[in-house]
């Protein structure tokens, strides 16, 4: 993510923690408008490779204008829960040194009015990664039910007015269908009776709705339980979250690897019976203070690193 100059977060960070062998072979999972990907292509040896995947179009073009330009990678449309797919297609599965996940909407995205995901910024209400699939936001909030509607807008919003803003859309689209950006977050702010200090009262409206849309929790779930058989011994996972229902997951996926199997409290067991297969290496990694007032959406990126053991 970054700005409308596509500025990579963390990307100093990502580039000292992932690349530990400059012969290697490397994914970018999230592959976006290539900021990160540019910067692994500058740490890598003549003979070291880069994947890049992506499932929205545009990104792939992109990365496909980079592969023109730089014979060491790779772009291939997919999402990244197909990770193994794409790897085994390739006689790659455990052979590789690192995979990179920067999650969340990029800024190309949110910043280009046609995609649909930004409140600020009218346009069609689509909010798809991909939209040649799937359903577009437009289309779920005409036939969800109010129910389903509130506990999407809470359950991945923490939208306190989910119920409010629930009842107020299906009541509003008997009349006109909810189709533009513009519309949901004027709706949105008339169904709220309070806003958050320097919060617009639409985000956590449109970012719970632009998560349900793409299955993004789905897919990252998936996705890590695909890295370890991924990854080579020695190789490392690098996550980059956004908000705390992605953070969670990845932390929970490094911590439970890193324990390895439970045992009752008192069983003696060797550390070889416990199965560990990651390593968490540091603390979590976040933006320094001058590259949040030069890109303020690195404002709550979370790097997390872990290594694989066996």
């Amino acid at each position: 993510m970054g700005g409308r100059e596509h500025l990579p977060v963390l990307l100093d960070e990502v580039l000292t923690v992932l690349m530990t062998e400059p012969n290697g072979f490397y994914v970018d999972a999230t592959f976006g408008r290539g900021g990160l990907s540019r910067g692994i292509l500058g740490r890598l040896s003549p003979v070291g490779r880069l994947l890049g995947l992506d499932q929205d179009p545009e990104a792939v073009a992109e990365g496909a204008r980079l592969a023109q330009q730089d014979s060491r990678f790779e772009i291939e449309q997919a999402n990244f829960s197909d990770l193994r797919a794409v790897l085994a297609q390739r006689g790659l599965l455990g052979r590789v040194q690192g995979v990179l996940l920067d999650l969340g909407v990029s800024s190309p995205q949110l910043d280009d009015p046609r995609r649909g995901f930004s409140f600020a910024l009218d346009g069609p209400l689509d909010m798809r990664m991909n939209p040649e699939r799937g359903e577009a936001a437009a289309d779920w909030l005409g036939r969800a039910a109010e129910r389903e509607i509130a506990e999407v807008l809470w359950g991945l919003g923490e939208e306190r007015y989910a119920r409010r803003i629930a009842r107020a859309l299906v009541a509003a689209r008997t009349a006109v269908p909810m189709r533009r950006t513009a519309q949901l977050a004027e709706l949105i702010a008339r169904a709220s009776p309070s806003r958050e200090p320097g919060k617009h009262p639409a985000t956590r409206s449109f970012q719970a709705i632009r998560i349900f849309v793409n299955r993004e929790l789905e897919a990252l779930t998936s996705c890590l339980g695909q890295v370890i058989e991924a990854l080579a011994l020695g190789g490392r996972l690098a996550v980059i979250s956004f908000h705390s229902l992605e953070d969670r997951i990845v932390k929970r996926f490094m911590r439970e690897e890193a324990q390895g199997d439970r045992f009752p409290v008192g069983v003696p067991v060797t550390r070889a019976a416990l199965h560990q297969r990651l390593r968490l290496l540091g603390k979590p990694l976040r933006p320094t203070g001058a590259e949040v007032v030069a890109n303020p959406r690195a404002r709550s990126a979370v790097l997390r690193v872990a290594e694989r053991l066996a």
